[in-house]
């Protein structure tokens, strides 16, 4: 019998297993004027299937969702209110290089806060003519003094 049910295991039709999204978290940002502006943002994302906590600041114009989401299915949502919303474009300044490049600063980005912009990281653009001159100048160049 041993081997018998070690063969029907491969011949029995298991329960269709779906997959699970994974958890995470989605940055909205969202204009919000008032009170009732931010309730029914917040409604209309609390009662989506797999969200676990839904924060709001309207001080940021931002709306935080963790969950097993898909961010395509929230941002679709939060414009179901009628709102204009796009997923978070900021990330904050201490972490970019440049945060006043062209692009990256915005007025209206919150406090603390510049645009996610490839320009404001070091190397991103092709011409970076610092970074050529480096090598002629080095102590572990053999040759610098023949460039003079």
């Amino acid at each position: 019998m041993g081997a018998l049910d070690y063969i029907s295991n491969f011949c029995t039709v298991s329960r269709r297993r779906t997959k699970r999204k994974p958890m995470q978290t989605v940055e909205i940002k969202v204009k919000m004027d008032c009170d009732g502006c931010e309730r029914r943002v917040k409604n209309a994302v609390t009662n989506m299937k797999g969200v676990k906590s839904v924060e709001v600041n309207r001080k940021q114009s931002r709306v935080t969702v963790t969950g097993n989401v898909e961010p395509n299915r929230v941002l679709k949502r939060v414009k179901s209110t009628g709102k204009r919303a796009e997923f978070w474009p900021y990330i904050p300044q201490h972490v970019v290089y440049y945060p006043y490049a062209s692009g990256a600063y915005d007025k209206k980005a919150p406090a603390g806060f510049v645009r996610n912009v490839v320009q404001a990281y070091p190397g991103s653009s092709s011409n970076a003519p610092e970074e050529n001159f480096v090598s002629f100048f080095s102590d572990d160049n053999v040759h610098a003094c023949s460039i003079m």
